[in-house]
C-alpha cells in the first residue's frame, strides 16, 4: 500500500509540475514598426510642412513576470517645430486613444529608450490596436502618427486567451 501511495504522490507531483510549466509564458520576441505621417493623425494636424514623416522601430521581449521589455528608436523630420513629446497610444486606425507608453518629451530625432509594459499592454501593441505619434507645440494633439505593426513571436505566450499575433496593414489616408 505504501508503494501505491508513493507512486500516486510522484504521479500527482509530475502532473502538478507539468501544469505549472505549461502555464509559464514563453519569452517571445516581437519586432514593432510604425511609419508616421500627418495624414494618419486624428484630429487632422494644421500647418504641417510637406514631407513631415517619422519612423518608430522597437523590439519587445516577453518576460516571465507578467511584463515585457520594450526597446525603441524614434526618428522624424520636417516637423512644424520641436517635438515636445511622443507616445504609444492605445487605439485603432482613425481613433484617438489614451497613452500606453510615454516615449520622450522633449524628443530629438534618433532618440532611443526602454520601457517596461504588462503582457496585456504588449497584446495591445502586437495586435494592431496601438499607434505612435509625435507632438509639437503647433499640433499638441499630435502632428505625425503611425499604427504599430508587429512581427515575430509564437502567439503562444502563456495561458492568456488573447495571445494571437496579427500583422496589420498601414491604414488608408484619412479623408
Amino acid at each position: 500500500m505504501t508503494k501505491y501511495v508513493a507512486a500516486l504522490a510522484v504521479f500527482a507531483l509530475g502532473v502538478a509540475l507539468s501544469g505549472l510549466a505549461s502555464g509559464t509564458p514563453q519569452k517571445d520576441t516581437y519586432k514593432l514598426t510604425a511609419n508616421l505621417k500627418p495624414r494618419f493623425e486624428v484630429p487632422k494636424p494644421k500647418g504641417v510642412p510637406v514631407g513631415a514623416t517619422g519612423l518608430f522601430t522597437g523590439t519587445a521581449v516577453e518576460l516571465a513576470n507578467d511584463k515585457a521589455r520594450l526597446a525603441w528608436r524614434l526618428t522624424f523630420s520636417k516637423l512644424s517645430g520641436r517635438a515636445v513629446g511622443a507616445h504609444v497610444h492605445k487605439g485603432k486606425a482613425g481613433k484617438a486613444g489614451p497613452v500606453l507608453v510615454a516615449l520622450c518629451g522633449p524628443c530629438r530625432t534618433g532618440q532611443r529608450g526602454r520601457a517596461t509594459v504588462s503582457h496585456s499592454q504588449l497584446r495591445t501593441l502586437v495586435n494592431g490596436a496601438a499607434y505612435v505619434n509625435v507632438h509639437t507645440q503647433r499640433n499638441a494633439a499630435g502632428e505625425i502618427r503611425g499604427q504599430l505593426k508587429a512581427s515575430g513571436g509564437s502567439g503562444s505566450g502563456g495561458t492568456d486567451s488573447e495571445t494571437t499575433t496579427t500583422t496589420t496593414t498601414e491604414p488608408s489616408p484619412y479623408p
